[in-house]
């Protein structure tokens, strides 16, 4: 196959795939960095030809016109697995609706009921060899390219080539059309003391040697700072952040404890900033995985000693979490949560740890609570809690009863919540 001849056979504007999209259609882009922008960008532009096109909108940083409340799209919906500002948005507009799911089963639920017929990626030119490079996220991206009836390629020549299950050939793509833009980023939250202290305590519970997985956020960041004194870390990741980059850095990280994929860091996305782009460009230590592979709790489990740190928006005196709504509205998604929290359970000397500030910012309202608020989801089962955290130490719930639950979290919690939250637990028998 000539290559360079398929691909001029290919190449398209952007102008000849919106003409290509018609009503009914469901399109998956790929996620984060290796959204398909121009396509995204213009998409509102055919919404006065077609009826009932539905986009998979997944944890979204880049803000396109058909996710903005103020301009008017009728015929386009987003559907998510995980809410981003823009499907926060477009909820109450009832252009928007989740759909619950782990990360782990994101591909086989949507192939079985809301299959992509259209899926579309940014990826990195393409080399002697007729492959580009779909980088920056392994999510859900493959399976759906493949099941897809029309796959199109945004090349952008300012992607990282990433290694792991990242490749693409010339011979599966329909379409390409050309984009040179910059990378969605997003700047490193910063800790501040209390974060500092969450991140102290739940570096006590990492040995040397051990696996880990963190998530996103000022209080995983704090964590990743706690841990620069250790030694031979491994990481078995969802996603891979700044924080986790210096430890490699530092030579923190070194994966050479692992059990399985020994010497490689393993995620199945990244974000941050240029600085990270450039550090996974070509890294022989990175793999980025699919992920329903990375974060299928048997595979996670596989990792002797591994440690899943997640963070938190409420818990309840049983011990029950809730990490992806404010009461009914819905903010986040369930995503690879519960999957790492078994995973690390079922791992042998496996911990898993859920962190979250005691209070609300104002310190007007306690993050532990006696129920949870109405209409809260419950992202993780109490049968799944293992240790919880805040700034005032730790509660242990592995083996506890309810009552040593709530006493242990109501010694977490704010001092001038824990009278009210102990006359709470005995008004409702949580004993």
């Amino acid at each position: 196959m000539d290559f360079q001849k398929e691909y001029k056979k290919k190449l398209v504007t952007v102008d000849d795939i919106l003409a290509k999209i018609k009503s009914n259609d469901i399109i998956l882009p790929a996620l984060v960095g290796c959204e398909p922008t121009a396509v995204l960008q213009r998409i509102h532009e055919i919404d006065n030809r077609v009826e009932n096109v539905r986009i998979y909108a997944t944890l979204e940083f880049n803000q396109f016109p058909f996710k903005d409340p103020n301009v008017d799209v009728k015929n386009i919906k987003t559907m998510s697995y995980f809410f981003g500002a823009g499907s926060r948005g477009l909820h109450p507009l009832k252009r928007a609706t989740l759909l619950p799911c782990h990360l782990r089963n994101f591909c086989s639920f949507g192939l079985e009921s809301k299959r992509p017929n259209i899926f579309m990626a940014s990826v990195t030119p393409m080399d002697r060899f007729g492959y580009f490079t779909m980088s920056l996220s392994q999510v859900l991206e493959r399976p759906f390219l493949e099941a897809a009836d029309m796959v199109v390629l945004e090349v952008n020549d300012q992607m990282p080539r990433v290694q792991g299950d990242t490749m693409v050939h010339i011979s599966e793509v329909d379409y390409i059309y050309e984009h040179s833009h910059d990378i969605v980023s997003i700047a490193a939250q910063k800790p501040g003391e209390k974060e500092k202290k969450i991140g102290k305590y739940i570096a006590d519970f990492v040995e040397d040697g051990d696996t880990f997985q963190l998530g996103i956020g000022a209080i995983p960041n704090a964590v990743a700072e706690s841990m620069m004194q250790k030694k031979d870390l491994g990481i078995h990741t969802e996603m891979f952040t700044e924080g986790m980059m210096e430890l490699m850095q530092a030579g923190v990280v070194t994966n050479r404890k692992k059990t399985v994929h020994r010497g490689k860091t393993v995620a199945t996305f990244a974000l941050g900033s240029k600085k990270l782009y450039d550090f996974l460009h070509d890294n022989p230590a990175i793999a980025m995985l699919e992920g329903g592979y990375v974060n299928n709790p048997y595979v996670i489990a596989q990792n002797n000693n591994m440690i899943s740190i997640n963070t938190t928006l409420q818990v309840d005196l049983t011990g029950q979490c809730c990490s992806e709504s404010i009461g009914n509205r819905q903010y986040s998604g369930i995503g690879g949560q519960t999957d790492t929290v078994l995973g690390a359970l079922m791992s042998p000397n496996g911990r898993s740890v859920i962190a979250l500030l005691s209070t609300t910012k104002d310190e007007k309202i306690s993050k532990i609570t006696p129920f949870l608020t109405e209409g809260a989801a419950v992202t993780l089962s109490r049968n799944d809690v293992d240790y919880i955290v805040t700034e005032y130490g730790v509660a242990k719930m592995r083996g506890m009863s309810i009552a040593e639950r709530a006493e242990n979290l109501i010694n977490i919690a704010h001092p001038k919540f824990r009278e009210e939250l102990k006359a709470s637990a005995e008004k409702l028998h949580i004993w």
